[in-house]
């Protein structure tokens, strides 16, 4: 399983992210994969999973099918999120 965490750099919404990583970390010992919507790999992941509002938390099963999705903020508790890379 893996959580990727889709974002943009300096919006309105960056600090919660950031703050969000750092909380996920101190909670969980594990970090979030991210990436930046405008990047290449971004734009096709974002294609391929439909994402169009940032930031945006995607789990993606190991044979790549989205098992969940949170769109913009509020973010989601990082108990639910944990809860998918626990699935490993």
């Amino acid at each position: 399983m893996k959580v990727v965490l889709v974002y943009k750099d300096f919006t309105d919404y960056a600090r919660d992210v950031e703050n969000y990583l750092r909380d996920f970390k101190i909670f969980t010992g594990r970090e979030l994969d991210t990436l930046d919507p405008e990047s290449t790999e971004g734009e096709i992941f974002c294609q391929t999973y439909d994402i169009l509002e940032y930031p945006s938390i995607a789990a993606i099963s190991n044979d790549g099918h989205l098992q969940q999705l949170w769109r913009g903020i509020p973010l989601p508790q990082i108990s639910e999120v944990s809860y998918y890379l626990s699935q490993e």
